[in-house]
């Protein structure tokens, strides 16, 4: 996996993904999220902007504590089509409220983005998702050709 994405530079770079979770009935949601990832597992803390419910509260953590199953979304938009693409991790989330990882992944957050240098994020949740398929897609040479009608 991290040789994958170590040719997708990009998507470690990205400054903002779409973490997708669903309830146990199905009840899909879809939230932009900072995250990092490291070749074995994306993170993403539950930080201190402005929520209307506590961290635990959250429909995100609710979903991913009834229904483990996650992705994540990131993507690039041009438009010129030839230039799209986009990265999608699904696996199996978690929170992390503690220990080592906890640490980890926040100092690799704060180093990403510098925002988070100046949150108190210590005992904020962590989503943990650990990738079980990286599917990444950019339009390939026969498609580069094929375009939409009224596109450039």
């Amino acid at each position: 996996m991290t040789r994958t994405v170590r040719k997708l530079k990009w998507f470690t770079e990205a400054r903002v993904g779409h973490l997708g979770t669903s309830s146990k009935s199905g009840i899909p949601l879809v939230v932009p999220v900072c995250f990092t990832f490291n070749g074995t597992a994306v993170y993403s803390v539950i930080d201190q902007k402005p929520k209307r419910k506590k961290p635990l509260r959250l429909r995100r953590v609710l979903n991913i504590l009834e229904n483990p199953n996650a992705c994540l979304v990131v993507d690039k938009y041009y438009e010129d089509w030839r230039k799209l693409r986009y990265v999608i991790a699904q696996g199996n989330a978690t929170l992390l409220t503690g220990g080592k990882e906890h640490r980890t992944a926040l100092t690799s957050l704060r180093k990403k983005y510098r925002q988070y240098r100046y949150m108190n994020l210590d005992g904020q949740p962590i989503i943990r998702i650990r990738p079980v398929r990286i599917i990444h897609w950019k339009p390939s040479k026969m498609s580069r050709t094929v375009k939409p009608k009224g596109y450039g």
